[in-house]
This record gives C-alpha cells, structure tokens and sequence, in this order.
C-alpha cells in the first residue's frame, strides 16, 4: 500500500522559516517527479513547486520563486520543502505528491499526479 506522509509543519512567525518532509513508502518513486502544492481554507488547491525524478531540475510558483526550495532524496523516498522568509498569505494545509508518469521533469497540473498525502497545516502568523 502507497503512503505519502508529510510532517514539518506548525506555526511560525512571518519572515521565519519551516521545512517540510515528505516520506513515501509502499513503493519507491526515484524515477517519479514530485511536487508539493497548497490549499487555504475556502480555497482551490494550488501548485507551489516540484521537482523532476533526478532532483536535477525543479519549478516554482511565481508566489514562491526565491524563498522556497525543492529537494529530495531518492535513498530514503523522500522530498523536502524548505520555506523561507514565510508570509501570512503562505498559510495553508500542504500536500506532496507524486506523479503519474516516470522521469517527467516537473509536473504543475495536479490531475497528472496519482498518490498524495494527507497535507500537514503551516501557520504564518502577522
């Protein structure tokens, strides 16, 4: 059985930092590019970055461009989102996942990714 779990999140102040992990079991997912998108309340969910199977390449939201980074690690399946310089508006429920076909480079629509998490919550207070 596929599992994807993130954990990392909680509260934290504007301009702090949070780093999110994202751990997959049942299968491995080194020829898979991943991503990590977000969802507000009352919100849709939207992309925030993904990273190609290799970690060689990696795309960002405009939103995020230049604070968050993407990474992973393909010896323990998993992949990481390091979030800097964080905003009240980054308040969200964040979710990775995987995608659907082997060694894409990265992947911003979220109906190509077949596996999720179940979203870990990060806080951005004022």
């Amino acid at each position: 059985q596929v599992q994807l779990v993130e954990s990392g999140g909680g509260l934290v102040q504007a301009g702090g930092s949070v780093r999110l992990s994202c751990a997959a079991s049942g299968r491995t997912f080194s020829n898979y590019a991943m991503g990590w998108f977000r969802q507000a309340p009352g919100k849709e969910r939207n992309f925030v970055a993904s990273i190609s199977w290799s970690g060689g390449s990696a795309y960002f939201a405009d939103s995020v461009k230049g604070r968050f980074t993407i990474s992973r690690d393909n010896a323990r399946n998993t992949v990481y989102l390091q979030m800097n310089s964080l905003k009240p508006e980054d308040t969200a429920t964040y979710y990775c996942a995987v995608n659907q076909k082997p060694y894409r480079v990265y992947v911003i629509d979220p109906n190509e990714y077949m596996y999720w998490g179940q979203g870990t919550q990060v806080t951005v207070s004022p």
